[in-house]
């Protein structure tokens, strides 16, 4: 079911809220492998330098494994979010494989052949949008549909993200207790901001609904969603994969500057 919706593109869970007055923010303060594959190394060093051999089986979606469990560590380790490290190749893993493509220059697909292994085995660092920024930060390419977190200086998370389609929009709801119409341009404003008020868990707009939002200009957030399509699909916010959403809100404080530059070209 959630990958139909990720393929899709469906609305489910889209659209930005403008900010409620009076909202305050909330604080939030592998086994070892039968193959003589070499294992990564420990999760969380970005670009480890120790040499790593990938298993160079073609994998597609749905598959189970030891080859996608080394997918999921490698993917795990060099800051990107694939899931739990299971060996199955769901939804979940498929988005960190976008996003890890995205960033290596790989045309994104959800199957994993000879060019991913390469880049897998000697990976890019996904380039820096600010250089002088501050040193704990959010960069949205629009470009290239991902977002990167710093933290300390150091490329903490990156992740796949759809941000605003670009398509203007009227859509009649009810809001407040009443029909009302509502216009927009669905552009992801690029600039720098910072991170202001958010919710914890579904949080109902005008558009649609969002899943842990952090928002950082006006009623724009980064927010999960369930459909986070390989194109840009939302009314302006930055969607993310569900379980990035899940994780980002303890990572992310408020007051982080964020900053969007780029431009997707269709």
């Amino acid at each position: 079911m959630a990958v139909a919706l990720l393929a899709t593109g469906a609305l489910l869970a889209s659209g930005c809220a403008q900010a409620a007055t009076g909202a305050q923010p909330v604080a939030r303060p592998l086994a070892a492998q039968a193959q003589a594959w070499a294992t990564p190394a420990a999760a969380g060093a970005i670009g480890a330098a120790d040499p790593v051999a990938a298993p160079r089986k073609t994998l597609k979606l749905g598959a189970k494994g030891a080859a996608v469990k080394w997918l999921q560590t490698r993917l795990k380790e060099l800051g990107y979010m694939p899931g739990k490290v299971d060996g199955r190749y769901g939804g979940t893993t498929l988005m960190a494989v976008w996003a890890f493509q995205k960033v290596n220059g790989i045309k994104p697909t959800s199957t994993i052949g000879k060019r991913t292994w390469a880049a897998l085995e000697s990976p890019r660092t996904p380039s820096v949008l600010v250089p002088k920024g501050k040193p704990t930060r959010v960069e949205v390419n629009l470009t290239r549909q991902i977002m990167v977190l710093y933290v300390d200086g150091r490329q903490k998370l990156i992740s796949h993200v759809s941000s605003g389609s670009g398509i203007p929009y009227c859509e009649t709801t009810v809001w407040q207790g009443k029909s009302q119409r509502f216009c927009g341009s669905a552009r992801t404003p690029t600039g720098d901001y910072k991170t202001t008020w958010r919710r914890d868990g579904w949080h109902k707009s005008y558009l649609g609904q969002l899943y842990n939002p952090i928002f950082f200009n006006g009623g724009i957030a980064l927010h999960g969603a369930l459909s986070v399509p390989l194109y840009p699909a939302s009314h302006g916010c930055v969607r993310l994969p569900m379980n990035v959403a899940e994780v980002l809100p303890d990572m992310l404080g408020t007051g982080v500057p964020v900053h969007v530059r780029g431009k997707f070209k269709r």
